[in-house]
């Protein structure tokens, strides 16, 4: 099943489990993120993509220079391990995965997660790639991506549970804009998708494609 009939199916059940109120302010967030003009923030192809050192899950530092020191790397930012239309997104990568390495580029994973909320019951699948924390969001900032959900919404997520401040570790309710970049050995972003709308994020396969034109 490709990501995009993935995140349908989250969709639809998310309307038959959110009142309609609940997901009125949901869906008004979304356009009010996109007309505050953050896009015109993210970083773009063709420009140096920031560098950055932060921890894995195993507290080791892991830095974009010594990534691109073995080959190009393909960085993606998600929201938390809270939201399911993010877990859809790393199960795909997951699935993609040997495709992405077959030329020898890294996948990176980022988010401000640093702890688990009250709504995560399961212990989380381990992945095969690099899930970094992005503590305090400073590095989604260096991309363009970081906000701060609005106080009507901030609501919303604590009655399901969702409590961003202690998940997050610094008290904020900032978030990244989901996004995925690919960044050739010279550092340039080669590629770049990023979507206020957190319900939809671009195919595997699409990286794919962007790291085989890469090699040619």
């Amino acid at each position: 099943m490709a990501l995009r009939e993935k995140l349908e199916t989250i969709r639809e059940m998310a309307k038959a489990r959110i009142p309609p109120e609940a997901r009125a302010t949901m869906e008004r967030s979304i356009e009010q993120l996109r007309a505050s003009g953050i896009m015109t923030h993210v970083a773009k192809v063709g420009q140096p993509a920031p560098d950055f050192s932060l921890p894995n899950a195993e507290g080791q530092e892991v830095s974009l220079k010594a990534l691109l020191a073995r080959g190009p790397v393909v960085l993606s930012f998600y929201r938390g391990r809270w939201c399911p239309y993010c877990n859809a997104e790393l199960e795909a990568l997951q699935q993609a995965l040997p495709e992405i390495t077959a030329g020898g580029a890294s996948l990176v994973v980022i988010s401000p997660q640093v702890a688990r909320t009250s709504r995560e019951t399961e212990e989380p699948k381990p992945f095969s790639f690099e899930m970094l924390r992005d503590f305090g969001n400073r590095v989604a900032e260096a991309y363009g991506l970081a906000f701060t959900l609005p106080e009507d919404l901030q609501a919303i997520y604590q009655k399901f549970g969702i409590d961003l401040p202690r998940g997050n570790g610094d008290g904020t309710w900032r978030l990244p804009v989901p996004a995925r970049f690919v960044i050739d050995l010279g550092g340039t972003i080669r590629a770049a998708d990023a979507d206020p709308d957190y319900t939809r994020r671009p195919e595997p396969a699409q990286t794919v494609e962007a790291l085989k034109k890469l090699r040619a």
